[in-house]
């Protein structure tokens, strides 16, 4: 198993390889899937994937829907449908095989560290939501926009609500904004982590690379599957609820 991260450096900037590539590619599949989506688009009959699409899309507007006023949510659907796909499909890297099967290795071929990015003992890719610098790059970027859209909708008196309902809680205000990105940041990357880590534990177990080994392998990474889409709906709705705090009215 290759422990080391392959670092890429441009001046005084360090880029995570691996975090990088993989990241390209989710949204090169990101792209994919949306083209193949609204290739064939019909008022008529709609085809499976432009009813996937359609399901995606209502789903969101439903978060949005049950969350705040669905017009004043209206303009957020375009991020929080990018939000929701881009964490979904990042998580699902960590259930995708190795498909390069050593063959920068084989070949020697160096350029960019591709040997080691791919390197043949990674039997699974590497999430980019298993990369706390990815996570928490989401995470500020919706406690930003949370505080952006606070400020616009409500200006000043935004931040009136640091002060209720006594000055004393301001502090404990501030402490609260500043843990929603830390919990948001963690808890994705966590769960994504210790997933591709137990992924990585089973492989090295005895007897897993045989036919005997195959069940439990299919189990986790079903399981996998499935903890990878509750993360992208959690990250997701907390973002919208949180958007949804900060524009709503206050009742008094």
């Amino acid at each position: 198993m290759a422990d080391e991260t392959v670092l890429w450096h441009l001046g005084n900037m360090t880029f995570h390889a691996r975090t990088l590539i993989n990241t390209w590619l989710v949204m090169a599949a990101i792209l994919i899937f949306c083209l193949i989506g609204v290739r064939n688009l019909t008022s008529g009959k709609p085809g499976k994937m432009q009813n996937v699409m359609e399901w995606i899309v209502d789903f969101v507007k439903n978060l949005v829907s049950d969350n705040m006023n669905y017009e004043q949510g209206r303009p957020l659907l375009g991020y929080l449908l990018t939000l929701i796909m881009f964490v979904f499909f990042s998580n699902m890297v960590s259930v995708i095989p190795n498909l390069t099967f050593g063959l920068f290795e084989n070949f020697h071929i160096d350029f960019a560290h591709l040997n080691e990015i791919f390197a043949r003992q990674e039997y699974f890719s590497a999430a980019p939501t298993s990369d706390i610098n990815v996570t928490m790059a989401l995470a500020l970027l919706t406690i930003i926009l949370v505080v952006s859209l606070g400020i616009k909708t409500k200006g000043a008196h935004y931040f009136h609500h640091f002060v209720e309902p006594n000055p004393v809680f301001a502090i404990i205000h501030l402490i609260d904004l500043l843990a929603k990105p830390l919990t948001l940041a963690f808890r994705l990357f966590g769960n994504i982590f210790a997933g591709e880590i137990l992924v990585k534990v089973i492989w090295m177990l005895p007897g897993m690379s045989v036919l005997p080994g195959v069940l439990p392998q299919v189990v986790w990474l079903a399981f996998s599957i499935f903890i990878g889409a509750i993360q992208a709906y959690v990250f997701t709705v907390l973002t919208t609820a949180y958007i949804s705090q900060a524009v709503t009215p206050s009742e008094h």
